[in-house]
């Protein structure tokens, strides 16, 4: 399943971002609030923004979101482990 998310112009003409970071802040922005609320895990947040699991822990740490550690992330870190 993929999901395209549709921004009017006016919105996106709007946003104080360098042209060509809109869309990668964008995809960040929405992993740090979706983890932050739950709707995502650890591993899944990370891939959405583009960045490794150790980036995203540091983003989250930057912006005072408190780090979740459930079993779905316990099972995410053991298959990475795993994959290496």
């Amino acid at each position: 399943m993929s999901v395209t998310l549709r921004i009017p112009d006016s919105v996106a003409r709007s946003l104080r971002l360098p042209e060509g970071e809109a869309e990668e802040r964008l995809r960040c922005e929405l992993a740090l609030a979706l983890y932050a609320q739950g709707i995502l895990s650890f591993g899944k947040a990370a891939e959405l923004a583009g960045i490794s699991r150790y980036q995203f822990a540091g983003l989250l740490t930057r912006r005072g979101i408190p780090r979740h550690y459930g079993k779905e992330e316990l099972a995410e870190d053991l298959a990475y482990d795993r994959g290496k």
